[in-house]
């Protein structure tokens, strides 16, 4: 898995599907990531997905009700 963002690593079709699932339940998940070097970890509401520039994206809102977007290759872990 690479931090480059010019450097997108497709992730698993299984992998995809799981966050299809978790959207169309709204199932919180508990999601590690990286960016930059630095690790995040928290419980996000999963909200869509998109694709820009050839690069996949998961749309997610935090306890704070803040939206972002977090690259799927970025995201090392995910539980329901």
């Amino acid at each position: 898995m690479s931090n480059d963002d010019s450097n997108y690593q497709p992730i698993s079709c299984e992998t995809y599907s799981e966050f299809e699932l978790a959207i169309m339940r709204q199932h919180k998940l508990k999601m590690v990531w990286r960016i930059q070097g630095q690790t995040h970890i928290a419980t996000v509401l999963p909200l869509d997905l998109i694709t820009r520039e050839q690069q996949e994206f998961l749309l997610v809102e935090d306890h704070t009700d803040n939206t972002f977007q977090v690259r799927l290759d970025h995201i090392q872990s995910h539980d329901f």
